[in-house]
Parts: C-alpha cells; structure tokens; sequence
C-alpha cells in the first residue's frame, strides 16, 4: 500500500474515532426516554437485615419475602389500633424504624411552574440502601422546554443535564415497597394506589400518605411527635423477648391498644414520625387518653422513631 493510501485511511479510522467519542459523551437528554409501563421494574425487601429494624424477617415470624407484596391491611404486625389524646380509638399503619434526616426526592416541573406531563418521580435509594428513608424531601426540577418526559431515569444522567434543581423545606411520607403491595386505608380521600417512580433507570413502586404534609423548616429533619406504648413484656436488655419483641398490650380478646398519639393529622405539630416513649405495662389499665399515659410511670424516653401514619379516626 503507497504512504497516500495509507495516509487516507488513518485519517478516516480517525474521523470514525472522533464521532464515536462524540456519540458516547452526547448529552443525557438526547437519549431515547424510558416508558415506565415496560421498564424493568426494581426488586424491593423492607424486611432484610438491611432495611428492617423492628420487622426483620425470620423462619417463625412469617414476614413476607424479599419482593412479595405486602397486604399492609392483614393486621398485626403491620397496622395498630391505639387511642388518640382525647382517649377516642386511632388506627395507623406500621412501616418500621425511619430516622430524622429524610432521602431527596426529584419532581420535575416546566419553565412555566407546571409539572411534567407522564414524568415520573426520580429517586436514589431503596429500603436497604444506605440513606433509604420514608420520608422524602422534594427537590423541584426546572427541566427545559424540549425536554421529552422520562428521558432523565437516574440521578447521574439528572446530575449531568444542568437542569435546576431547587431544594424545599417540603417533606412527604412515601414508603417504597414491592409492587402489588396493599394498604387501603386514609383518613382522606386520597389515592391508595400504588405511584410509580424511578430508581437508577429502574421502576419503583411506593404508597402516599398526605394527610399532614410536613415541614423540614431550617433543620431540614423530619419532625417528631410523641406517642406511648406499652408491651407485653417490659424492655430488659437482658431478655430478647421483651418489649418490641413480645408485642403490644391489648384489652383481653381484642386488638385494642392503649397506646396513646400526641397529636393528630389536622394538628400544627402532627407527625406521623413518631417519638416512642415507653410505660410501665402495669398502668396500662390506668392509661386511657394523653393525660393519663403522662401520668404512667415512663419506663424509657425517645427509644426509636417509628413511621406510623394515621389512617383513621373515630
């Protein structure tokens, strides 16, 4: 082969190289966008060793496997009949421990403040991830205005597109779980169904409970309230089959609770964040409403904070 030749196709291999470099660092927004109904769809397990506190599934407790709905409407463990300060009967759902300093979640809106047609809700954490909580807080998108809905499926690519990105105060509980997971019940009349998100280009599936919206304010943490409690058994570090483990205390033959909320959904400082203080399983017949249970011999303070939702009210 003469040098000309030679020449001309090392130029070529050169162009080719140089377009291909170009096609692999192309903005994320020139990607073809997901369709959340045919995108795989992320494997969710609340009750691992990862993602569980107080649920953790074992051989004898028969909590659900890693990825099988969760009928959250079965009872025990999962929802709790307890009493609200004035004494009247509450229910609210269980979904474990959740700490304070709540995950980001991203919206994404137009340059007009409006949300994003078919766009769906992008997180980075799943229960077992570290950093996963129930408690989002809502970071607003301003995407441009070619933007094509779920074309950005993924923190990186979101990161990466130089779209703003502006962090509220705003919090909102929305537990991930499996999909076909269940719980039916609210104090409004909010939808129960499953929402759908999307999680490292992965769909996720989490419930919504907006009966209090929440307000990080300057701490940006979840805010608490208290309740009280009592079990079976008093906590003993030296017992394993104490306090949690041995289960609530309830009137004889019922499912009835005296386990007392501080606050209610249309209260200012309501959370369903909840600051478990512990009484003496002896005054449980004493304690029937907020005033009695402060009356109650406290046996622990701020043992765990628990997301407890209220989902109904006498």
């Amino acid at each position: 082969m003469s040098r000309k030749m030679i020449f001309l196709t090392l130029l070529v291999l050169s162009v080719f190289a140089c377009s291909n470099d170009d096609d692999n660092t192309m903005d994320p927004i020139g990607v073809t966008p997901l369709d959340p109904a045919t995108a795989p769809k992320v494997s969710v397990d609340r009750f691992s060793t990862a993602a569980g506190t107080l649920m953790v599934r074992t051989s004898a407790n028969g909590l659900p496997e890693a990825n099988e709905p969760v009928n959250f409407d079965s009872g025990e463990p999962f929802i709790t009949q307890g009493l609200a300060p004035d004494g009247s009967i509450v229910r609210y759902y269980n979904f474990d421990v959740q700490p304070t300093e709540p995950a980001p979640i991203y919206l994404f809106f137009d340059q007009q403040g409006n949300a994003v047609e078919n766009q769906i809700n992008l997180i980075d954490v799943i229960p077992g991830d570290v950093g996963y909580n129930d408690f989002w807080q809502v970071n607003r998108v301003t995407v441009s205005s070619d933007y094509v809905a779920n074309t950005i499926s993924n923190l990186d690519d979101l990161l990466m597109s130089g779209f703003d990105i502006e962090e509220t105060t705003t919090i909102v509980n929305c537990p991930v779980v499996p999909q076909g997971s269940t719980a039916s019940m609210r104090v409004g009349s909010e939808d129960t169904g499953l929402h759908m998100g999307w999680y490292k280009d992965q769909v996720v599936f989490y419930f919504s409970f907006f009966e209090k919206i929440l307000d990080g304010g300057t701490s940006n943490m979840v805010p608490l309230s208290p309740i009280f409690v009592s079990f079976n058994v008093n906590p003993d570090p030296n017992n394993s089959d104490s306090g949690p483990a041995s289960g609530f205390v309830t009137e004889m033959g019922t499912s009835q609770t005296h386990n007392v909320i501080a606050t209610l959904p249309q209260d200012s400082d309501y959370s369903p964040l909840w600051n478990v203080n512990v009484y003496d399983n002896a005054d449980f017949e004493l304690v029937n409403d907020l005033s009695s249970a402060g009356m109650a011999n406290i046996l622990a303070t701020g043992v765990a904070t628990v997301n407890c939702p209220v989902v109904f009210m006498e």
